[in-house]
């Protein structure tokens, strides 16, 4: 049997058994769950992936710091009565406009300002709340994050074998997966499951459970006029049916009557309704600019600015209008204004750090981009830090960086390879070194040394190495190139090891290059 075989077989066999010894109950229902993830696992997934997931979708609200204390209030309050009490939850509110709300794992939850001002009290906010913590409670990232991963058993049972360690290696695999793993599109059972229990946990902190039928017959009306917003954001996640809201409507006989505490929701999202008219301006603002519209989108902004003067999104696109228009200068201004409102979100840190980097400000541009980095790290923030490495010479440094923007699957992730050839020629011009090997007419080994590279190499070592004879002896040599090899160049080099070789040994002749030097 090849020894790929064995290797897939065993480590198919490792796989098989980690996944039989990996059941768990879950929590809420009581029912056997295939999980890779042991609880503090998951929790550490959930608390290294909070802040970046905010990050990449808007950052959080810091308009009304009252609002946010209100919706963590309610969260607690349900979370205090749910399977999972102890678990480290936290709750924060978005500054993003998609209507969405989404749980990672250890109860790690957001809710977005869009999908805020459709609901009418504090009952529907429960009931978006409480299904988000069942998601955590019912560990039902842990369980997406297994079938993502084992979906990939070939790949990763071959890993697994190779290491030694399946646990370690499936666990590693599945925390790299990003939050794509759990903020895909749940299973039915899983949204079924997370409606009944939210409904039971609703009841227990106090609500009118009819707040989760309402909601759900909301979702599905405004899913019939397609609108995109909803189809990209809560709706891609938690799709609703009216399967779902029919579930629903029988659950409300299990329950008695509770709140629904609508004036108290409206006051503490009285900013947000305030605020809506600037956000429609931004919204066509946006459209402007999708259209290459970039004068248009100035105007619907300066609306959204005397409406709301203290949002940095605005600013952050004024800056994005402004370069449109090859105003450089006014760019920069909108992007270092958008970042004096919000100093703790990654994205005006970026386009300012990329316009700078541009004018050829390469200092200023360093700084933006590495608080940038430091706040969420972007394929694009890596490129340009990678670029400034190479501009320096810290070729080490640009390497890291490249391979990180690499991972980007568009034009970035290209240009990023292109410069990783770059970098590798400076760290090792040796391996842009090609090499054949060939028998004089008298028998003596010929080695022929191409440079593969766009740059003329010097100091070239080479180190050849023969087979072994049946002595044990083994021939060796090292050979030093000093002159010039020049792009493209080739040279062929009698080595004077061996005389009347046969032409089949040649090939049995290792040559490898230890070290060689670009010419400035």
């Amino acid at each position: 049997m090849k020894d790929w075989l064995k290797v897939a077989l065993v480590a198919t066999a490792a796989m098989v058994t980690f996944a039989i010894s990996g059941c768990s109950v879950n929590p809420v229902t009581g029912k056997n769950q295939l999980s890779i993830i042991s609880p503090q696992q998951e929790i550490a997934i959930g608390e290294k992936n909070y802040s970046p997931s905010r990050q990449s979708q808007g950052g959080d609200y810091y308009l009304d710091p009252a609002l946010q204390s209100y919706i963590s209030g309610v969260g607690k309050k349900l979370a205090a009565v749910s399977d999972r009490p102890n678990l480290p939850y936290e709750f924060v509110v978005l500054n993003n406009r998609v209507p969405n709300a989404w749980a990672l794992p250890g109860g790690k939850i957001a809710i977005n300002t869009g999908l805020l001002v459709l609901l009418d009290d504090e009952a529907q906010l429960a009931a978006v709340l409480g299904h988000e913590i069942v998601h955590a409670a019912a560990r039902h990232g842990a369980t997406q994050m297994t079938s993502g991963t084992l979906a990939n058993i070939g790949l990763i049972a071959v890993g697994a074998a190779v290491q030694g360690q399946p646990g370690e290696q499936l666990y590693g695999m599945a925390s790299q997966m990003g939050t794509a793993a759990w903020m895909a599109k749940y299973g039915r059972d899983d949204e079924l499951e997370s409606d009944y229990y939210g409904m039971s946990y609703m009841a227990k902190a106090g609500y009118d459970v009819q707040g989760a039928v309402e909601l759900q017959e909301t979702f599905v009306e405004l899913s019939k006029s397609r609108q995109t917003d909803f189809l990209s954001g809560l709706f891609a996640s938690h799709p609703p049916s009216v399967q779902r809201v029919e579930a629903n409507k029988l659950r409300v006989a299990d329950f008695a009557s509770g709140q629904r505490y609508r004036q108290q929701y409206q006051t503490a999202i009285a900013q947000l309704i305030k605020d809506e008219p600037a956000y429609a301006a931004e919204k066509l603002a946006i459209k402007a600019l999708a259209d290459d519209e970039p004068s248009l989108a100035i105007k619907h902004l300066d609306r959204a600015v005397a409406l709301q003067p203290a949002e940095a999104q605005f600013w952050l696109l004024r800056g994005q209008a402004w370069t449109m228009l090859d105003k450089p200068s006014n760019a920069e201004k909108s992007y270092s204004t958008a970042i004096g409102k919000n100093k703790v979100v990654y994205s005006p840190y970026l386009a300012r750090g990329i316009l700078r980097y541009e004018r050829g400000d390469k200092v200023a541009a360093k700084a933006d981009l590495k608080q940038s980095y430091k706040l969420l790290p972007t394929a694009k923030a890596s490129y340009y830090l990678g670029e400034l490495a190479l501009i320096n010479k810290e070729y080490q440094q640009a390497n890291g960086y490249f391979q990180q923007a690499a991972q980007d699957r568009g034009e970035l992730g290209n240009q990023s390879r292109e410069k990783i050839q770059q970098v590798n020629l400076e760290l090792r011009p040796q391996s842009f070194l090609a090499f054949s090997q060939a028998v004089s007419n008298k028998g003596a080994l010929l080695i022929s040394v191409v440079n593969t590279s766009p740059r003329a190499m010097r100091s070239i070592v080479l180190q050849i190495s023969g087979p072994a004879d049946q002595s044990g002896y083994t021939a060796a040599k090292t050979i030093n190139i000093t002159k010039d090899l020049q792009s493209g160049q080739q040279v062929t080099i009698n080595t004077g090891l061996s005389y009347f070789l046969p032409n089949q040994q040649a090939a049995r002749y290792r040559i490898a290059a230890q070290s060689a030097k670009l010419v400035e």
